[in-house]
């Protein structure tokens, strides 16, 4: 059976989507870009604050699901531009200690038009 997770700690799906989903002990969660919850807004102009916020994010969805980041199995990382992956690796690193397996890849275009998106895959 799937258990849906939904917060209000994080954006709301933008469409026909869950922000996670729980299958099997596990959490898969929808990618997150950097919208602030509390006010809807893309949050930040640099990859830096956008990073913070989508990782910020991915935390609330965790949390929602009875998990947290060390529990983070496998992450997905989409960036506009791939000259910010430096930047991007400083700020995820704070969150994914525990060194989850990564993809990381640039993309054309982002919902919003936003810098990165993280989505992840954990176990409860």
């Amino acid at each position: 059976m799937l258990q849906k997770v939904s917060t209000d700690k994080a954006p709301a799906a933008i469409g026909p989507y869950s922000q996670g989903i729980i299958a099997n002990h596990m959490l898969f969660a929808s990618g997150q870009i950097p919208i602030n919850p509390a006010t809807g807004e893309i949050e930040g102009t640099d990859i830096t604050a956008q990073a913070e916020q989508a990782c910020k994010n991915v935390g609330e969805i965790l949390k929602a699901a009875g998990t947290d980041y060390a529990n983070v199995v496998k992450t997905s990382c989409f960036l506009a531009d791939m000259g910010d992956f430096a930047a991007f690796n400083e700020v995820y690193a704070k969150y994914f200690t525990e060194k989850p397996a990564r993809s990381c890849v640039a993309v054309k275009t982002l919902p919003k038009n936003v810098l990165c998106e993280v989505e992840v895959i954990a176990t409860l």
